[in-house]
């Protein structure tokens, strides 16, 4: 397995070898964002990438949504794209580094499949050490499995309720009904409280 370090990902956003963006807010994403009402919830995407979904939350008024990312290019590619968005909300560092707390909703895209399957157990608990009571880890995972030893790393829902359960109710994991058609049948939608 190589080293999916720094190094790794500013190569990846310098080549534009970052395959799984699609270039705007994924739908199902933003169908759960469409329904949320409180604007002054504390929100963190991470491994945020270029960010789309980041920038749909903060222009929908959302502002106290912050993002990490361990490569500064998708961090510069959102500040462009959304001048207003505050420079202490874009956090460049490595994810298991934020000692930040008390996050309400954490979204999840792409950013589980780009860790090795060997960090999983640490991603959860690190998510759960992030939330406030009652805060919500949502997003999308892939239901399918990929070959090759570099990101998309994917996986299926008995491994997911696995790895979650005990430390988050698990409210909903499903096929996400709304994905984008090329991810039709293989996105699990879910929704974990801790």
């Amino acid at each position: 397995m190589m080293n999916l370090n720094k190094t790794y990902w500013d190569a990846a956003y310098a080549r534009d070898e970052i395959g799984w963006d699609i270039g705007y807010a994924s739908p199902p994403l933003k169908a759960y964002v469409d329904q949320l009402t409180d604007k002054s919830i504390k929100i963190l995407v991470p491994g945020v990438g270029n960010g789309y979904e980041a920038e749909y939350l903060f222009n929908k008024g959302f502002t106290h949504t912050h993002v990490i990312d361990i490569s500064a290019q998708p961090l510069h590619n959102l500040k462009n794209r959304v001048p207003t968005f505050p420079e202490d909300q874009l956090l460049h560092m490595d994810f298991f580094d934020l000692e930040d707390s008390g996050f309400d909703l954490i979204l999840e895209q792409t950013f589980f499949c780009s860790l090795p399957p060997s960090k999983r157990q640490s991603y959860a608990i690190k998510m759960h050490e992030l939330l406030a009571p009652k805060g919500k880890l949502v997003g999308l995972l892939f239901n399918t499995t990929f070959s090759g030893n570099t990101p998309p790393f994917g996986g299926n829902e008995k491994e997911y309720r696995a790895i979650f359960d005990g430390l988050f109710s698990i409210k909903v994991l499903e096929t996400a009904y709304n994905s984008i058609k090329p991810r039709k049948g293989n996105e699990l939608f879910f929704i974990f409280e801790k």
